[in-house]
């Protein structure tokens, strides 16, 4: 049993990576997913590339298989009115206002909040019921838990067909003890209910962001358990699925914490291309996933992609740890549509995979990005090497008939769309790195997913990076990223204190350590490795800073080691620190800890080298500032050091890679195709 299998299922295609470690042998294939039931397009790619490997679809060769899917979250992204309608919430009495106060805040953009209308909350007040009792923020108890009250929000439930609910008791991350008795009470009085605790969920202070967070984890529970049993009765056998946090865990375990799947193959995708990146001399790198909805970005930083706790989900916030990605909708599906202004616009609806762009003959009406590309003749007639045929002439017309209504030439409005979406993609960029306090220049970029490399070239002049890399099998990053993975949880405990005991902290981290190992030893590992973090603040500041916490006893040296890298981060991010000013005092806030089961990760193989000049295999018009005859490359054909001047295309199974005029792709050792300007 030495075949490891990953399978991510995106907007468009599901992506699937077999790695043998006996043989080392890589097999990729890709597959149409199918958004009726995704796990019908996952058994079709399972089965596909055990027949690419060996010809037979028997499951018992494999020793693990790892899913990446956004299953859980689509209803949430969405924004189906439907998609919230089974979710109810119960919290402390005098807080059931909690949801709509929020945070008091505008999104960027609107000024002084004059146009700005709040949007629906995830919970209705209508579906809200309190429930008496309290505890102060030490977990301390000050009025007792009312049972009867609790008793008569489960039956008001019931009652209403609400079967999803998410409870958040004031100050439950400092005691359990409340939630944990409503959980009782609903269990009696509404045994159909889906339950989650604000406690189990996160188990931290601010009440705001842990409530939400609490009720998207209640609102995916459903849906995420009826596919993970689906999936698991069709392959009849254990299966790990990716999490946000760049870690992975048993199909088993994921269905009582659904939350943390929801950036499952995005995540994987930046940590598949981390690899990539670091193994072609590049620790640091921004990562690029585009596929047919969206296009996620991440920035990989000495080796590891940067981590957050104030990621979305939508609109609704989950302070969950998760790799930090901005996601942007400009992907291959993204439609070009007319605003009531007469402009041009991409995105964010997508044509998805059904019925798809009209290139692919299924129905689809509107133009999208993956049209105009087939138009302009930079992407082939045909998909996957010929499995997916191409209506280029219904693309044509599509873009001719969008055209008309702008009063733009074809080929004008064809390059206008793609010249949006580029803008969308670099206006991503600069959100996960100027924003962060980052200089994009320092990146190059590593562009994957299907429609990843197609606009490389543009990126790389209207953002003025170094270079972009191009992994071979872009389209299978993501899931090959699903196979360099360890298993990881992520535990963390509020203990706010100006005045930390050494004794107090190492308990807290103890307990954590503890918690993380019982998860671990469930999922097999003998062998357990401890990440500490702690998050500190200057007293009066409303938000903290996370530094790495070393292993080994907590004494006063631990806490001295611990301060000293706050400060240090803090001058980092903001330009100032309080080191040597006593009037400004340190505030511990919260401790956490990763658990984490290490695995063996896949080795990249070295490409032989290419002494003669690489050949085409054949020529087409392609339009890039003008029509021209076209050189065209297969990427299988190229071995290291092989170099492509633009103009010119480079094809392959899963991508395709137009090098514009003025720039040059040069293959490295381990096959990536490294793109750069001839000005630079």
């Amino acid at each position: 049993m030495s075949i490891r299998i990953g399978v991510d299922t995106g907007g468009t295609f599901t992506d699937v990576v077999l790695v043998d470690e006996e043989s080392g042998r890589v097999v990729t294939t890709k597959t149409p997913s199918t958004p009726a039931n995704p796990a019908d397009g996952f058994m079709a790619g399972v089965h596909k590339v055990l027949e690419t490997h060996g010809g037979s679809r028997d499951l018992d060769a494999v020793a693990a298989l790892v899913h990446g899917t956004t299953v859980a979250t689509n209803q949430l992204l969405e924004d189906r009115p439907d998609g919230t309608a089974h979710l109810g919430f119960v919290t402390t009495e005098g807080f059931e206002s909690v949801l709509e106060i929020a945070r008091q805040s505008v999104p960027d953009g609107y000024g002084n909040s004059y146009f700005w209308v709040k949007p629906p909350r995830i919970v209705p007040v209508h579906r809200v019921r309190a429930v008496g009792g309290r505890l102060d923020h030490l977990g301390r108890e000050v009025r007792p838990f009312d049972e009867e009250q609790a008793a008569a929000a489960a039956r008001w439930f019931r009652e209403r067909g609400v079967t999803a609910i998410g409870v958040c008791f004031l100050h439950s991350y400092a005691n359990p003890a409340h939630e944990r008795r409503m959980r009782e009470v609903l269990e009696r009085e509404h045994p159909e209910a889906v339950v989650s605790l604000s406690s189990d969920v996160l188990r931290e202070y601010r009440e705001y962001e842990r409530s939400v967070t609490t009720l998207v984890d209640a609102a995916v529970k459903p849906i995420m358990r009826r596919y993970i049993e689906n999936l698991s009765e069709r392959l009849g056998r254990p299966f790990s699925v990716m999490k946000s946090n760049g870690g992975v865990l048993s199909a088993a375990e994921v269905v009582h914490q659904p939350i943390t799947t929801v950036l499952s193959g995005p995540a994987a995708g930046a940590l598949g291309a981390a690899l990539v990146a670091g193994a072609a001399g590049h620790p640091s790198a921004i990562t690029l996933d585009g596929g047919g909805t969206s296009t996620d970005v991440a920035v990989v930083v000495d080796g590891e992609p940067s981590l957050t706790t104030e990621g979305r989900i939508g609109r609704y916030p989950c302070k969950i740890p998760m790799i930090d990605i901005v996601t942007v909708g400009a992907g291959g599906g993204s439609i070009a549509w007319v605003s009531p202004e007469g402009t041009l616009k991409v995105g964010p609806r997508s044509a998805g995979a059904d019925p798809g762009p009209i290139c692919y003959g299924a129905g689809g009406a509107e133009v999208t990005v993956t049209d105009a590309h087939v138009f302009l003749g930079r992407v082939p007639p045909h998909l996957l090497g010929g499995e997916i045929r191409l209506d280029v002439a219904a693309a044509r017309a599509g873009v001719e008939a969008l055209a008309a209504r702008l009063g733009l030439t074809p080929e004008r409005c064809a390059t206008g769309i793609l010249e949006i979406s580029a803008f969308n993609q670099s206006n991503a960029i600069r959100q996960i790195t100027v924003q962060r306090g980052l200089d994009v220049r320092d990146f190059p970029l590593v562009a994957f997913g299907g429609s990843g490399p197609l606009l490389a070239c543009r990126l790389i002049d209207v953002l003025g990076l170094p270079a972009a890399i191009i992994p071979p099998d872009p389209g299978n990053v993501s899931a090959f990223g699903l196979l360099t993975v360890d298993v990881k949880n992520d535990y963390v405990r509020t203990h706010v204190t100006r005045e930390p005991s050494p004794r107090a902290l190492g308990e807290i981290l103890a307990g954590l350590e503890a918690e993380a190992a019982d998860a671990l030893g469930r999922e097999g590992f003998a062998e357990h490795v401890y990440a500490r973090s702690a998050d500190l603040r200057y007293y009066g500041q409303a938000y903290e800073v996370r530094v790495p916490a070393p292993d080994g006893p907590v004494d006063e040296a631990w806490l001295a080691v611990v301060t000293d890298r706050f400060h240090a981060e803090h001058e980092r991010l903001y330009g100032y620190g309080y080191r040597d000013d006593p009037r400004h005092a340190v505030e511990w806030v919260n401790l956490r800890v990763s658990g984490i089961g290490p695995i063996t990760r896949p080795k990249l193989a070295r490409r032989p080298y290419q002494v003669d000049e690489p050949s085409p295999v054949g020529t087409r018009d392609v339009y890039y500032e003008r029509w021209g005859r076209t050189v065209v490359y297969r990427r299988d054909d190229l071995g290291a050091g092989a170099v492509v001047r633009g103009p010119a295309v480079v094809e392959e199974y899963g991508s395709t890679l137009p090098v514009h005029p003025g720039f040059t792709a040069t293959m490295d050792d381990y096959g990536n195709l490294v793109v750069v300007s001839d000005d630079r």
